[in-house]
């Protein structure tokens, strides 16, 4: 449910009360459960879901069963680029990682408001714009960090988005996320863990030292960041037009 405190999604609680009143009355409560799949590649989007807790993997999909994470979305963010950017479909599929809640739309009503708003269409595809950067950066990092600094990375992010220390992973997920195999995966946790920056339990992880696994990330975490605080995420809190049915 919306907090007392106003919007938990950030993109929504950024909204002009107009804005945000032409996609209120088609807004419903979902859960999110861990491995649900929002998109498929290929698929027609008939949805948009504006995160409020848990975690998207935007995993790009390639065969023979070529998989990696190409970039998160929390509750800072929604889904369904496509959408925005005037298409109907996915090229990637977004997978639920840690289970959540989200208010979702029809494609169909969201391009409506799109259509009657151009102060919604500009925050909308700047969130879409910051979201390519932290694509871009993803590829930057995989193509040039090792993977302690990789990992590290992912750990900020993820901790960014669900806002606890402690959280349920596995090495085979992270193998899976990252690309690489789940030994090289255990190396990294150790060489982070080794020097006092997270703990490693079993299914678990701990941030231990935030500010030391922003140095380990070594210059590859921050720019995504920067630019969603920067297009987005300064602007006023907007608070809920009224009851939203759940």
């Amino acid at each position: 449910m919306i907090s007392p405190n106003g919007l938990r999604n950030r993109l929504l609680a950024s909204l002009s009360n107009a804005d945000l009143g032409l996609l209120w009355s088609h807004l419903e409560f979902v859960n999110l459960d861990v491995h649900q799949v929002l998109e498929e590649p290929g698929d027609l989007v008939t949805h948009v879901h504006f995160i409020e807790s848990g975690l998207i993997s935007n995993v790009g999909v390639a065969r023979p069963n070529h998989r990696i994470e190409v970039g998160m979305i929390g509750y800072e963010g929604m889904t369904g680029f496509g959408v925005v950017l005037g298409n109907d479909r996915s090229p990637n599929e977004l997978l639920v990682q840690s289970a959540g809640s989200a208010l979702r739309i029809s494609t169909l009503s969201l391009r409506k408001a799109m259509a009657s708003s151009q102060t919604l269409t500009s925050t909308l595809l700047n969130y879409v714009h910051a979201f390519m950067v932290q694509g871009s950066q993803t590829a930057l990092a995989n193509g040039r960090g090792r993977l302690d600094e990789r990992l590290a990375r992912w750990l900020l992010m993820l901790h960014d988005r669900i806002q606890v220390d402690e959280f349920p992973t596995t090495h085979e997920f992270l193998a899976l996320l990252l690309g690489v195999r789940r030994q090289g995966v255990t190396v990294a946790l150790h060489e982070l863990e080794g020097r006092g920056l997270i703990r490693s339990l079993r299914g678990r992880i701990r941030i231990v030292d935030r500010p030391g696994l922003q140095l380990a990330a070594s210059g590859f975490y921050g720019i995504p960041e920067c630019e969603y605080e920067r297009s987005i995420g300064h602007r006023q809190k907007s608070s809920a037009p009224g009851p939203l049915g759940h």
